[in-house]
């Protein structure tokens, strides 16, 4: 063992002096696998960071939640019937009460959601096309909502349709400042609101789920300005901890079939949504950007392996005479061999090093230009260092095999 980590370390510590001092054929040589490690790393950090982040906004759907809505999420198996979809009335309040008042075993929290985008405004601030939504009680709890200034409004308060609201931090910022929001009156949908609460800061999601840019009011009073069952409009139904999703999802369809008087022959005319359709579509969306990027990057890591072992090439047979110099004195051809492919493995590993260096910029330059988080994690590092590795190896074998058959003799004579 100790012999053989002599005998690396001799290789590797000759393979340096022989980059040394060929700069300009060892910037030319690691140029080739920096473009194709960039070129594939970059692909995999973007995808990654993208679908980490659609995959946080996707959970914060919830895993344990089902949405009664108009339309299905995800086009599903074969072509998508739109204009089936499109025939259906859209989810009400009313449906929702009668659901309430029926029961659901399986859920744990109900709420209803609707909404439109208005303009709000205060005084001479106004925000513009700015999502209004209209939600229950209950939506509280099954969102998890966080306040930080104020409080959420009351069950009675979102029954009478009171005209309170919260904003999202963003909104409150736009139209405030750094004034206090909460008592502060507002217009929208031509109603004067008394703002009782301001949401945590969220960040950007996504799939547009962040309330940073909402304003939720009582749904009731929702209904009673622009009707009880708007375009978009769902009900949310969170399952107890000790059921299954899927028979919360047979109680709310025995319901809604009920409740909208379907004949048993009838198909519904209403969708039960949950996350894992998303999440499904989004393994196969992800699955093909990648093998895209694999394919594209691979070529350029290929031709960049070509390039390292054509300098091999080279190298040996400028190094000819110096191989059997070496070998008249007694070094084997495991050592020649080895020789050759540390040095091969090094030159790729630093133009791995110079490619990721180049992924890191263009991931930093666009997280801030898209305000995205975008990261190059210690996975996508790994893998551009142990393919430039891979490469390096593979592009050294010939090479190397050839400088090691070399006979001592003919080798010496050959720059004579």
């Amino acid at each position: 063992m100790w012999k053989f980590l002599t005998l690396i370390s001799e290789s590797f510590r000759f393979s340096i002096n022989v980059l040394i001092n060929n700069r300009l054929r060892t910037i030319l040589s690691l140029l080739g696998i920096a473009i194709g490690i960039f070129s594939i790393i970059s692909v995999y950090a973007i995808v990654d960071s993208l679908e980490r982040n659609i995959r946080q906004s996707v959970e914060g759907l919830g895993n344990d939640v089902v949405y009664v809505q108009k339309w299905p999420w995800g086009a599903g198996q074969g072509e998508y019937p739109w204009w089936k979809y499109f025939q259906r009335p859209e989810v009400s309040l009313k449906e929702y009460n009668r659901l309430v008042d029926r029961g659901l075993d399986g859920a744990e929290y109900i709420s209803f959601i609707n909404g439109v985008r208005r303009t709000i405004k205060f005084g001479n601030s106004n925000i513009e096309n700015a999502e209004i939504r209209g939600v229950t009680y209950q939506y509280g709890l099954l969102s998890l909502l966080q306040i930080e200034l104020g409080r959420y409004f009351s069950e009675k308060e979102n029954r009478i349709g009171r005209k309170v609201c919260l904003l999202g931090s963003e909104l409150a910022v736009g139209l405030f400042g750094e004034r206090d929001p909460i008592g502060r009156i507002v217009n929208a949908l031509g109603r004067k609101f008394t703002v009782i609460g301001v949401l945590p800061r969220e960040g950007s999601s996504m799939l547009g789920e962040s309330h940073d840019t909402k304003m939720l009011i009582p749904a009731s009073l929702m209904a009673l300005i622009e009707g009880s069952a708007l375009s978009g409009s769902a009900i949310q139904m969170k399952a107890r901890p000790d059921q299954s999703l899927e028979a919360l999802k047979d109680e709310v369809r025995m319901n809604m079939r009920a409740i909208r008087r379907l004949t048993p022959i009838a198909d519904d005319n209403f969708s039960l949504n949950e996350s894992s359709v998303i999440s499904s579509g989004l393994d196969t969306m992800f699955q093909a950007i990648s093998l895209a990027g694999t394919f594209i990057g691979g070529f350029s890591i290929l031709v960049g392996g070509f390039g390292i072992a054509n300098i091999m090439f080279v190298s040996v047979r400028e190094r000819t005479g110096q191989i059997g110099i070496q070998k008249a004195l007694g070094a084997k051809s495991s050592f020649i061999l080895l020789q050759f492919l540390v040095e091969s493995t090094l030159l790729s590993i630093l133009g791995g090093i110079t490619g990721l260096f180049f992924v890191a910029i263009l991931i930093y330059s666009a997280a801030s230009v898209s305000g995205f988080d975008l990261v190059l994690s210690l996975e996508n590092i790994i893998t551009g260092l142990a393919l430039s590795a891979f490469i390096g190896l593979v592009s050294g074998v010939a090479p190397a095999s050839m400088a090691a058959r070399l006979d001592p003799v003919e080798a010496i004579r050959y720059n004579q």
